[in-house]
C-alpha cells in the first residue's frame, strides 16, 4: 500500500498497489487483499476458502488487464466468515378501491469473504497456446479428381 495526500481537505487516502474487479451473483465488486466484502450467498462453509475465477480487470500500479470477457488464468482467493441475511425489504401490494393491501417482507441471504490474495495469470509467453498452421489446400486438377 502506498500512502498519499489529498489536496481536499488535506485528507490521506490510502491507494493499494494491486486490485481486482470480480462478478459473483451477478454484481460486480472491485476487491483488494485483505478487503471484507459482502456478495450474495455462496455454498460454503464458514473458514472455508473460495476461488473466486471471473476476473474482469486486473491491475497493478501501471499495469492494468482488462478481460475480454474475462482475464483468463486470474483469480482471487478468499476466505469465508459465515453467512448472514441481510436487513428486511418491505414488499407491499396495493390495488386502490378494492381494500386489497398485502404487506409482505424479504430478507436476502449474504455471504461475508475477506480476500486473501490476487493471483495473477502466467505470463503471456507461456499462457497463449502455439498457433495452429494450416493444412496446405488440394491441388486442383484440369479433369478435377
Amino acid at each position: 500500500m502506498t500512502l498519499r495526500q489529498s489536496n481536499c481537505y488535506n485528507a490521506i487516502v490510502w491507494r493499494f498497489k494491486i486490485y481486482a474487479i470480480i462478478e459473483t451473483g451477478g454484481k460486480q465488486y472491485k476487491v483488494t487483499p485483505g478487503q471484507t466484502v459482502v456478495v450474495e450467498r455462496l455454498e460454503v462453509a464458514e473458514g472455508e476458502t473460495v476461488e473466486l475465477d471471473k476476473v474482469l480487470l486486473l491491475a497493478e500500479g501501471d499495469k492494468v488487464t482488462v478481460g475480454q470477457p474475462t482475464v483468463s488464468g486470474a483469480k482471487v482467493i478468499a476466505t469465508s466468515k459465515g453467512e448472514f441475511k441481510d436487513k428486511k425489504i418491505i414488499v407491499l401490494k396495493y390495488k386502490p378501491k378494492t381494500r386489497y393491501r398485502k404487506k409482505t417482507g424479504h430478507r436476502q441471504w449474504q455471504t461475508r469473504l475477506v480476500i486473501d490474495r490476487i493471483v495473477e495469470p502466467e505470463s503471456a509467453d507461456e499462457a497463449k497456446p502455439a498457433r495452429k498452421t494450416r493444412r496446405p489446400k488440394k491441388e486442383v486438377t484440369e479433369n478435377g479428381a
